[in-house]
């Protein structure tokens, strides 16, 4: 643990979303305190942080305050403003690094990277004007997803198309965003692989979770995937490639397509992923104690599970059924401590736990 921060050091968090919550909350098991920097008041973070700082991403005076009262910096959301990073990295280490943000925050970054190291992805073309989005269609094909370039989740920022015919329309959705197309990809599943990798390049990954989307919002992942033994192996060298290739610190959740001609990377996030909420109850050492221990510079946990788990995400109205998951032996219920159960936010998660097959 040469270099390793001490118990007692002070964690600093960008975002003060549920992420930033279960971060904190793993800090404070190794006995470390977090400092939270969120523009937005009574956030998640803040109800169990050390401190809150409030203020924008442009107030350098808070930046530089912030800066000077952590020993390092990490982040639960990849769009932080560039002007932010500058003067942050300018005063305490930031992990994940500033190439792990870049390539992340641009769709068509993220592709040529990808693409770069060897992994394969769908077929893609910037879209920038409505020649460029015919000039797409005509050579990825429909049906096909048009995704802003920049700041899309959770199924924002994204038009279908089925027919060339769709065109126009996709593109005066995107309100004049830059843009890419993306070809649909005949896959028989998803899976995601969250990934770790320390300082000194040590790398662990959890097991291969299977994922199920409804709206465009995750609805569950289940572990261990329906998916061979070769194809979960093949997922984890992939995951294990990209750590590398960043020489990142931290967790990364990584986004596949399982095709008949092998995995297709979907996307990759720089953080904590909502795929790996698992990890919580399946888990002696749970994704986010093993982000901290990452940048925090201590040993990476193995990530063995001990236990089969379907991970649910509590969505808006799905609140009304607290009372009857908490009276379910099997279920372990993490809550956000948002206030208002809007549609389509997500206000928790259920890991529902049986013996390991």
């Amino acid at each position: 643990m040469t270099n390793a921060l001490p118990t007692g050091a002070t964690i600093g968090i960008l975002g003060g979303g549920q992420l930033g919550r279960m971060l904190s909350v793993a800090a404070s098991r190794l006995g470390f305190k977090t400092c939270v920097f969120e523009p937005g008041g009574d956030c998640p973070a803040s109800h169990v942080a050390n401190d809150h700082m409030q203020a924008s991403y442009d107030d350098a005076d808070a930046l530089r305050k912030f800066a000077n009262s952590v020993d390092v910096i990490t982040y639960e959301f990849e769009n932080i403003p560039a002007s932010a990073l500058d003067q942050l990295e300018a005063l305490r280490d930031v992990r994940p690094n500033r190439r792990a943000l870049t390539v992340s925050q641009d769709r068509m970054s993220e592709k040529a990277f990808l693409e770069d190291i060897g992994l394969t992805v769908a077929p893609f073309m910037a879209v920038d004007t409505l020649d460029d989005m015919h000039k797409a269609v005509a050579a990825v094909g429909t049906p096909s997803i048009l995704k802003t370039r920049t700041l899309g989740y959770d199924g924002k920022g994204q038009a279908r198309l089925s027919a060339p015919s769709d065109a126009e329309g996709a593109f005066a959705a995107m309100d004049g965003a830059s843009a890419v197309l993306e070809g649909f990809v005949d896959f028989s599943c998803e899976i995601s692989v969250i990934g770790a990798r320390s300082a000194d390049g040590q790398v662990a990954c959890f097991d291969p979770g299977e994922n199920v989307h409804r709206d465009g919002i995750l609805h569950t992942t289940t572990v261990p995937a329906s998916v061979s033994a070769s194809l979960r192996t093949d997922a984890v060298l992939m995951t294990g490639r990209i750590l590398n290739a960043l020489d990142y610190v931290g967790v990364l959740g990584v986004e596949l397509f399982v095709t008949p001609a092998g995995l297709i990377v979907n996307e990759i996030a720089p953080r904590v992923h909502n795929s790996g909420h698992w990890t919580q109850n399946g888990c002696v050492i749970d994704q986010f104690e093993q982000h901290i221990r990452a940048v925090a510079g201590w040993p990476l946990g193995d990530g063995s599970r001990h236990a089969d788990v379907v991970m649910e995400n509590l969505i808006g109205a799905d609140m009304d059924t607290i009372p009857a998951r908490s009276a379910d032996p099997a279920v372990a219920l993490h809550l956000y401590g948002k206030a208002d159960a809007k549609a389509g936010r997500k206000m928790g998660h259920i890991n529902r736990i049986s013996p390991k097959s």
